[in-house]
């Protein structure tokens, strides 16, 4: 999406597959050490097989691997539970640029000595070491998974749905996602996805983990009767098993897949305060008109994490101009973040300055300077070409 792990001129690629290993699991702990190529979804199976998930899952866990994971802060579904991998991640080895290894591989989730020199890693996606190595977190594994897609009549309801949801079923809420009804329209259409709820204008996925499976049930049997009176849903369906479960699921992960069947995407991954977050949508619809074809808006609503796409049919300058840098001022006037999980990459680095201020950027180039002088590690990546 952002050309992080894109070679664009002169790079050379560094492939991380055959370092595959799991190196150990503590199955009291939870906590797994592996090397970076695993790739994620097998290393779901390892720990699922004992009693644990992984604190992450995207839609790429087939091929990607925790590595990279860990160097871009992949959020994906689970965010919202779990938190981010710079809370998850207990420890990394890394090789830097001059070929030390810095072995910062431990388990302990307790370590208060100087500074947590790891997280100068998760997230620089590349930029100031080669990560070789994995200490994360696993959390048990949920007894009682539950997934209910409900439509809901505006996206005020959307808001009020997650806070009754936030409220109602706490500790046992695991994902909370949105999408709005041009996305039910594309999977529909490309996909040929049915919609299991009346037609409304947004959709809501809300996913329940927890280790009581009637506990569960009846938490969001309260919620569903409480939104459903109140007026803030007008349809809903539940799933309970895994095939029912994972059919609600596509209604979501797929709507990337559906875009691109649909032209030419401009994407953006925003984090925008949560009152404000579809605004944006609406907005740009009224400033494009017939010149885009679709814009839709979805995502992660409980961690503030809007997907913007803008459809054509081919690519279009002229497009592109009323895009940019619109989208990114218009976030910069919420606070928000012009990346909220993608990352900067090669096509976003020259709009860091819109989310975070010059005297930051300057810290970031001398730490770049720092640990990679000649500037060999995943070169024109992350970092503004100018100030």
């Amino acid at each position: 999406m952002v050309g992080g792990s894109t070679p664009v001129f002169d790079e050379i690629i560094v492939s991380t597959a055959l370092m595959n290993q799991v190196l150990s699991f503590h199955d009291v702990s939870g906590v797994l050490v592996c090397q970076a190529g695993c790739v994620l979804e097998a290393l779901s199976q390892y720990v699922e097989e004992r009693g644990f998930v992984m604190p992450l899952d995207l839609g790429a866990k087939g091929s990607c691997h925790i590595g990279g994971n860990v160097a871009t802060n992949a959020g994906g579904l689970r965010f919202l539970r779990y938190g981010s991998l710079r809370g998850t991640v207990l420890g990394l080895e890394v090789v830097l640029a001059n070929g030390t290894v810095l072995n910062c591989l431990t388990s302990l989730r307790k370590d208060n000595t100087g500074y947590d020199l790891k997280q100068l890693f998760i997230g620089s996606e590349g930029t100031l070491g080669v990560i070789t190595a994995v200490s994360i977190l696993c959390p048990p594994k949920p007894s009682a998974v539950n997934v209910a897609f409900l439509g809901c009549p505006g996206f005020a309801e959307v808001l009020q749905t997650f806070r009754t949801c936030r409220a109602m079923l706490g500790e046992i809420l695991s994902a909370f996602e949105f999408m709005d009804a041009e996305c039910m329209k594309l999977v529909r259409l490309h996909l040929g996805l049915s919609c299991p709820v009346q037609e409304s204008p947004f959709y809501v996925l809300v996913e329940t983990a927890g280790s009581g499976p009637g506990h569960d049930a009846e938490k969001l049997d309260r919620f569903l009767e409480q939104v459903l009176d109140s007026g803030l849903v007008t349809d809903g369906t539940l799933g309970s098993d895994e095939r029912r479960i994972k059919m609600l699921w596509a209604l979501r992960e797929r709507i990337t897949e559906a875009l691109s069947c649909d032209g030419y995407v401009y994407k953006y991954d925003l984090s925008l305060p949560l009152d404000r977050l579809y605004d944006l949508v609406g907005d740009l619809r009224a400033r494009l008109g017939p010149s885009a074809k679709r814009v839709v808006g979805y995502g992660h609503l409980g961690d503030g994490n809007l997907h913007l796409n803008v459809t054509a049919e081919t690519f279009s300058a002229s497009l592109l101009g009323t895009l940019e840098p619109y989208v990114y001022e218009w976030t910069a006037g919420q606070r928000g973040s012009v990346s909220a999980e993608h990352g900067l990459g090669f096509r976003k680095k020259d709009v860091l300055g819109y989310s975070k201020p010059p005297e930051a950027l300057q810290l970031m180039r001398q730490l770049k300077a720092l640990l990679d002088p000649k500037g060999i590690l995943n070169p024109y990546k992350t970092l503004p070409t100018h100030i």
